[in-house]
């Protein structure tokens, strides 16, 4: 439950060469950059919401550890996955619906602050965010 609360985003690590590795044009990476990205987790046991709330779109997730879902990134790209917890870190891998390519993802409370870590094809990316 350590994640409930609400996050906003305050910077990023890698995160536009991670959006080119994932195929996401020069327009859409440099609005991403700057979505102002908010994200609301509410977690009861193995249950987790998640809204997420950007400049471009606002959206509910739902799902329960281990359990397959399908998801749609802000640039419309389908994945499909599971979150699981690994100590008191969360993580995700999701295979892409139009590629079978793997994008895993990781959540974790590094000195009070979500640090979301991404990994595509070789290249590693951050966001770093802070509790509202």
């Amino acid at each position: 439950m350590a994640f409930n609360g609400t996050w906003k985003v305050d910077r990023n690590d890698n995160y536009d060469k991670f959006m080119e590795q994932m195929g996401i044009n020069v327009v859409k990476r440099k609005l991403a950059e700057h979505d102002n990205l908010k994200v609301t987790i509410e977690q009861t046991g193995d249950k987790f919401h998640i809204k997420e709330s950007s400049a471009f779109r606002t959206k509910d997730i739902d799902f329960t550890l281990g359990v397959p879902f399908d998801y749609s990134l802000a640039d419309g790209t389908e994945v499909s996955g599971t979150w699981e917890m690994e100590g008191d870190m969360l993580k995700g891998k999701f295979t892409r619906k139009d590629n079978s390519k793997v994008l895993t993802t990781t959540r974790a409370l590094v000195g009070g602050e979500l640090v979301q870590s991404y990994n595509y094809e070789g290249v590693d990316a951050k966001r770093i965010f802070k509790k509202q």
